[in-house]
């Protein structure tokens, strides 16, 4: 699965792991290390049955990658492990492109459907 479908959810989730919107140390932090989920569900305003959902789509077509935390640091904390997601190389190279198209077309007026990024319209 190539395609990714640009709704406004899918753009919130992908503005926020390229911090976009957030001071600078957030945006490093997010590009370098990326976001929990439950962070990420507080910086979005999703809830966990939309947000989850639509991580795994964007891992499966490649843009986000995932993976758990250090078992050493949440022990430390005192708390059980996170999984953090992190935008990839391929999600940083076209979801800037894909964000673009999807602001053009609702500044346009043209709302009949979303576009799909990464594999061309259907």
């Amino acid at each position: 699965m190539s395609e990714v479908k640009m709704t406004p959810h899918t753009q919130t989730v992908l503005r926020a792991m390229m911090g976009q919107g957030g001071d600078s140390e957030r945006r490093r932090m997010a590009l370098s290390h990326g976001l929990y989920g439950l962070e990420l569900s507080k910086i979005t305003g999703l809830p966990n049955g939309t947000l989850f959902p639509l991580l795994e789509r964007l891992r499966q077509a490649g843009w986000v990658e995932r993976y758990w935390e250090q078992d050493e640091i949440a022990e430390s904390e005192g708390r059980p492990r996170r999984r953090f997601y992190k935008i990839t190389s391929k999600g940083s190279e076209l979801a800037p492109q894909a964000l673009a198209a999807a602001t053009s077309t609702t500044a346009h007026g043209t709302l009949a459907r979303p576009g799909l990024a990464g594999g061309g319209l259907r």
